[in-house]
C-alpha cells in the first residue's frame, strides 16, 4: 500500500519494495472513507487506486490541517492484495519470511554502497556494518557500561539529519547511551559496542535496526538506511538505580 499527497506527491507511506502490511480484517469494523472499504470490494491479486478528500477527514475528526494536510487536498493512494490467508499460523509463516526478505535487501543496499564507497566493514550478526577507524582503549562497552559519544547521523545520500559534533548543530552536548537499555535504537545500541574509550568510525544501520516502517516524521521517513560517525570520548560503569525507598507505615494507634 501506498499514500502520496499533492500537489508534488510526496510520499506519506508506502509498503511497496518493502515489507508488505499484514492485518487482521474484519469488516464490521470498518471506518467510513477508509480504504479498508475497499477491501470487501477485492480479491487477491488485485490493485487499485483511492483517493481521500484531506477536508472530509478533518470534519470526521480523523485529522487536522498542518504542513502536509491542507483544505481541498486530496490523499492519493493504491494497494494490492498479494495474498488471502486462511489462518493466523499461515500468515505467521509468511511474515517471518517477508522480514528475513526485508533485511537483506536493506543489508544489500547498505553493502553496495560501502563497496561503490570503498569503505572495509564488518558485518554484525543484526546486519549492521561497522568501519573501526580507531579501536579506542581497554574493554569495549557491553550492557552496563554507559558511554559519551559524539556523532553526525546522515542518510546514504549524504543529507545530515542530526549531529552532535558540528558547531553549527544546536545540539553540541555529548550523547550518553547506557548500552543494553534500549535506550537508542537497536543498531546504534549494538554498533557502538565495538568501540573503547577513544575510539572512532561509521555505524552503517539497515532500516530494521533504526526505526523501520515507522521512520521519524518528517525527518526520518520511513525504511530509511541510516550511517553515523562515531566518536566514544568516555566510558564508566552504569551507576545502580538507588534504592527503593521502604513503604511509609501508618502511624499506630492506642
Amino acid at each position: 500500500m501506498e499514500y502520496r499527497i499533492p500537489p508534488k506527491d510526496s510520499v506519506l507511506n508506502s509498503t511497496y519494495e518493502h515489507l508488505p502490511g499484514f492485518m487482521m480484517f474484519d469488516s464490521a469494523r470498518v471506518s467510513p472513507h477508509s480504504f479498508l472499504e475497499l477491501i470487501t470490494k477485492c480479491g487477491e491479486g488485485d490493485e487499485v487506486a483511492f483517493s481521500l478528500s484531506v477536508d472530509t477527514l478533518k470534519k470526521m475528526g480523523a485529522l487536522e490541517y498542518n504542513q502536509f494536510f491542507h483544505r481541498n487536498d486530496l490523499i492519493k493512494g493504491k494497494l494490492k492484495i498479494l495474498k488471502i490467508f486462511k489462518g493466523e499460523e499461515e500468515a505467521n509463516a509468511d511474515y517471518k519470511k517477508e522480514i528475513d526478505l526485508e533485511k537483506k535487501r536493506e543489508l544489500d543496499l547498505l553493502k553496495n554502497y560501502v563497496k561503490e564507497k570503498g569503505i572495509t566493514t564488518k558485518e554484525l550478526p543484526s546486519g549492521v556494518l561497522v568501519q573501526i577507524e580507531r579501536e579506542g582503549e581497554g574493554s569495549k562497552p557491553d550492557s552496563g557500561k554507559t558511554v559519551q559519544v559524539l556523532y553526525k547521523g546522515y542518510f546514504p545520500n549524504g543529507k545530515v539529519f542530526d549531529s552532535n559534533n558540528d558547531p553549527k548543530s544546536p545540539n553540541k552536548n555529548p550523547l550518553t547511551i547506557q548500552v543494553g537499555t534500549g535506550g537508542v535504537i537497536p543498531g546504534m545500541d549494538e554498533g557502538i559496542r565495538n568501540f573503547g574509550k577513544g575510539g572512532k568510525g561509521k555505524i552503517f544501520i539497515p532500516a530494521m535496526m533504526g526505526y523501520g516502517p515507522s521512520g521519524q516524521p518528517p525527518v526520518i521517513l520511513p525504511w530509511a538506511n541510516l550511517i553515523f560517525d562515531v566518536e566514544v570520548i568516555e566510558m564508566m560503569a552504569t551507576p545502580p538505580p538507588p534504592p527503593a525507598s521502604a513503604p511509609q507505615m501508618p502511624p499506630m494507634r492506642r
